[in-house]
């Protein structure tokens, strides 16, 4: 998060902030009331643009002083001179304030002759094509330093941007319709930061294809929900469809403003003994002196260690100022926690999800809708997988029983013993879609068992569910909510309570499927796994193929079933975990998991 952006704490506000408001309120809210932020191509452009405004503060010379006599913070120009024929005094980077305003701001560029001042904002894009060859918030953000530099004694009648992509000046006239615009939006800004409620996503507008928070602010997929909610009014509505146009077979189109795959992935570092420093911005693992890998910090999204492994104190500060979490797993891959920075500050989400949790008849759709969706999501992964018999059928039937008694639940404990019920019914089956490639009993697999596993294949299960839970605590933290405070489950002590009520209509799709990809293709063998009586445990080589089949499962794109565009599955996740704290605040109306079709 850039060093601008921050939760405002009293009544000054900075000129950013105007700006922002002025362009979004929606994204206004997420930067300066939740202390969001993503770069993007565009506002890394920005910083670099203005690399030469940001070097170096000067100081403002005072009005009608003596001009012949240089500041040290000031350097002179022999052009664009605003008034009379001395040349101006250019002032870059200049810091202002105004009480009477209670707006503070850092001027990109001021021309000053004594008596008049200019301020020139610097801008990455290029002129836009419209009357007034600017958009509002160059405008207003230009006479918002207008009123500050009049402040200050100047006269300032007009502004201008310098656009850096057409290497143009637009000059911005001071008049008196822009001057009451601007007065009234820094109330209004003023007013938008003690505000709890998200305000509305923007309809459709050409503003979210390149802001850098689309990702988390979710215009079109909160718009289409809602609009989706406004045609059923059932309690329980079955998952939703990709929306339609009115006479049209088609869906709409709802954008994905985000990419389809994160640049950042995982980091696991499971070699017993290693250790995790840095060099620069990047990561450097070594074991027994020698050193194993190197990655660029840009390039992980986690650092996860596996068993007896350190880290520096240096490393941990690096990651946590990054906002780059620290997951820690046994060697035996129980997920055991994490350690991560304080870059969100937000707390109404916590608030908001501790309130829904109060509330027993809103825990209770929530949860009616996890057993439904997962048991759905059951069937559909033993319908494709598993080889077509009757006792398929009589499987896939008893399932759907149990899914049309799932609106009727009335109780929690009712909905544990159907999803129970549906589980007994998917893992007495579940053998039929694996086909390993080493035939021999070592992977007789009749039902679920743990802690520990009995079998192969409830081992590779064990270790799929700690790594999906892990993705979900980290995914549920991102946003700032409470991993271990859930709707479904019952909060207990060192249980991500929260993170499994968001996996487990996940766990077929990711978990299951990851596994019998492991297993089919030989990437998981019966030669990666010690048994004893006590148990079944993998060794390393089993980890890594099995690690290899999750990555590949949560790096594949799927057509998303709601809003009808391709994504990965690591960004369903970390969508689906936003779209629940948007439920969770009031913003969509209800939250749908991800049901395959």
């Amino acid at each position: 998060m850039p060093s601008h952006v921050s939760i405002a704490g009293d009544d000054a506000l900075t000129l950013d902030m105007v700006g922002q408001y002025t362009y979004c309120p929606r994204r206004f809210h997420l930067m300066y009331v939740e202390g969001r932020w993503d770069d993007n191509a565009y506002t890394i452009e920005g910083r670099h643009v203005h690399r030469r405004v940001d070097r170096l503060d000067h100081l403002l010379p005072d009005a009608e002083a003596d001009r012949d006599t240089p500041t040290t913070a000031a350097a002179t120009s022999p052009d664009k001179t605003p008034a009379g024929d001395d040349p101006p005094v250019i002032s870059r980077s200049v810091p202002l304030a105004s009480a009477a305003l209670s707006l503070s701001a850092k001027l990109d560029l001021i021309s000053s002759d004594g008596t008049e001042a200019v301020p020139v904002e610097t801008k990455r894009g290029r002129v836009p094509n419209n009357a007034e060859r600017s958009y509002d918030t160059h405008r207003v953000q230009l006479m918002a330093q207008g009123l500050l530099l009049r402040e200050q004694g100047y006269r300032c009648d007009h502004g201008v941007v310098y656009f850096v992509g057409s290497r143009t000046r637009v000059e911005v006239p001071f008049t008196a319709e822009l001057e009451t615009q601007t007065r009234d939006l820094i109330e209004r800004t003023r007013q938008a930061v003690s505000l709890t409620a998200i305000p509305d996503p923007l309809d459709d507008s050409p503003k979210c294809n390149g802001c850098s928070l689309a990702g988390i602010c979710l215009p079109d997929e909160t718009l289409a929900i809602r609009q989706l909610h406004d045609e059923s009014a059932a309690p329980l509505p079955p998952p939703l469809k990709p929306r339609h146009a009115e006479g049209d077979e088609e869906p709409s189109h709802i954008r994905r403003l985000y990419p389809p795959r994160p640049d950042a992935t995982p980091l696991y570092v499971q070699t017993q003994g290693a250790f995790v420093g840095k060099r620069g911005e990047s990561l450097v693992v070594r074991a027994e002196g020698e050193e194993l890998t190197r990655v660029g910090l840009k390039d992980v999204s986690q650092l996860v260690l596996c068993g007896n492994v350190q880290v520096s104190t240096q490393t941990l500060h690096l990651l946590c100022e990054s906002d780059v979490p620290v997951v820690l797993l046994s060697s035996g891959m129980w997920f055991y926690g994490i350690a991560h920075g304080q870059s969100l500050r937000n707390a109404y989400d916590r608030a908001a999800q501790f309130h829904a949790a109060a509330d027993p008849g809103r825990c209770l759709a929530f949860a009616r809708a996890v057993v439904r969706d997962k048991a759905m999501n059951q069937r559909t992964q033993l319908r494709r997988n598993a080889p077509p018999s009757a006792d398929l059928d009589r499987v896939l039937r008893d399932i759907d029983d149990l899914i049309t008694r799932v609106p009727d639940a009335p109780s929690a404990d009712v909905l544990l013993g159907l999803e129970g019920n549906a589980a007994r019914c998917y893992f007495a089956h579940f053998s039929q879609t694996l086909k390993p490639r080493d035939f021999d009993s070592t992977w007789d697999f009749d039902s679920r068992n743990r802690r520990p596993p009995r079998d192969p294949v409830n081992a590779m299960l064990s270790f799929a569910y700690a790594l999906l839970a892990k993705e979900c605590t980290v995914a549920l933290l991102a946003e700032g909510l409470d991993p271990y405070w859930g709707l479904y489950h019952r909060p207990r002590h060192g249980r991500p309570a929260l993170a499994l009520d968001l996996m487990e209509p996940l766990r077929p799709v990711v978990a299951d499927s990851a596994v019998i990809t492991a297993v089919n293709t030989g990437m998981v063998r019966a030669a990666h796994f010690a048994r004893a009586a006590s148990g079944c445990a993998m060794n390393d080589a089993g980890r890594k193929g099995l690690l290899r089949a999750y990555e590949a499962r949560l790096d594949q794109l799927v057509t998303h079933p709601v809003f009808d565009y391709r994504c990965s599955w690591r960004s369903i996740i970390r969508l689906q975990a936003r779209l629940l704290t948007r439920w969770l605040r009031g913003d969509i109306p209800e939250f749908n998991n991800l049901v395959t079709r």
